[in-house]
């Protein structure tokens, strides 16, 4: 009697061990079954779209995941700015569409990243393309520590980040410049490949860790770690360069401009009116955009 025993019990812990695994890791917005083959099948929460847990998520995707979660959860609603969160559209390969809308009817076009670039209007807006964002530059302040730290050092904790956690190969990963507390990280992808992750998806999953919303499961702690010492990181800012300018009326470009003097949020605009706010909110440190063609004249800051 008590062999068999032991083999039920056996059989239940072997089990309850599989059904743990199946989980996705780099995805916590998802629902996943495990089937008699044990092959583990994860889906996005209020989808049947499947999601590849060796990789990143489309940042179009955990959006939308997200927005589902929050209604599921009946939160009270909230009106979100532009950078924030919204009901996004999404091709099936995952991407942003070009052109998103509101339950009110208003549309406008986004880029990859799937921040606003032109004006509003109504359903008749044409959104002719979906404008790449090939440059990404990240900035990171970390808390005050009695360690000391070489910039090379930094350097390479913050490469291996971005290629183990994130996948992000480091060809992508143009410079990453330490002056104690910040971390500048500058990501180029002119050409974005099958198998490659996009940048922009790896700042939105470096975002969500930073802020303590990760999307990696539950047992996935962010970590940078410099020889064998942590270093904690406080706060990020995230600016978005695309392939073209933004397309803004004079009137819209200063609505805009009054909507940061109101509320301290740029939802959109030129290098010119970025720096100049940037200056003003930290005076102990200034910005430097360098080597900006007119191509690329388009800088936006996620708060």
């Amino acid at each position: 009697m008590e062999p068999l025993l032991g083999v039920t019990l056996g059989l239940i812990l072997m089990i309850t061990s599989s059904a743990r695994s199946c989980t996705c890791v780099t995805n916590k917005w998802t629902v996943c079954d495990q089937h008699a083959s044990d092959n583990c099948t994860c889906r996005l929460v209020g989808s049947d779209h499947t999601v590849d847990c060796s990789t990143l998520t489309s940042k179009c995707l955990l959006m939308k995941a997200e927005m589902t979660a929050l209604k599921l959860s009946y939160r009270p609603r909230v009106k979100l700015l532009d950078g924030g969160i919204y009901n996004t559209d999404c091709e099936d390969s995952g991407i942003f569409k070009a052109r998103q809308c509101d339950e009110a009817g208003t549309c406008w076009c986004v880029n990859t990243a799937g921040i606003r670039r032109t004006g509003k209007g109504d359903k008749n807006l044409v959104c002719n393309e979906l404008i790449r964002t090939n440059w990404v530059d990240i900035e990171l302040k970390h808390k005050e520590t009695s360690h000391y730290f070489e910039a090379l050092d930094v350097a390479e904790a913050m490469m291996h980040l971005f290629e183990n956690r994130y996948k992000l190969q480091r060809k992508y990963i143009t410079a990453v410049k330490y002056d104690s507390p910040f971390i500048q990280i500058h990501l180029k992808q002119n050409n974005l490949k099958q198998q490659d992750v996009d940048i922009v998806d790896v700042a939105y999953y470096l975002e969500k860790d930073v802020k303590g919303d990760s999307v990696f499961h539950s047992d996935s702690t962010f970590l940078v770690s410099v020889n064998g010492k942590n270093l904690a990181i406080e706060n990020i800012h995230i600016y978005y360069v695309d392939e073209k300018p933004p397309v803004f009326s004079m009137k819209q470009l200063l609505v805009d401009v009054s909507a940061v003097v109101a509320v301290g949020i740029l939802p959109a605009g030129f290098v010119i009116i970025l720096v100049i706010i940037l200056c003003q909110r930290r005076k102990y440190r200034q910005l430097k955009v360098e080597n900006m063609s007119e191509t690329e004249g388009q800088i936006l800051e996620l708060l």
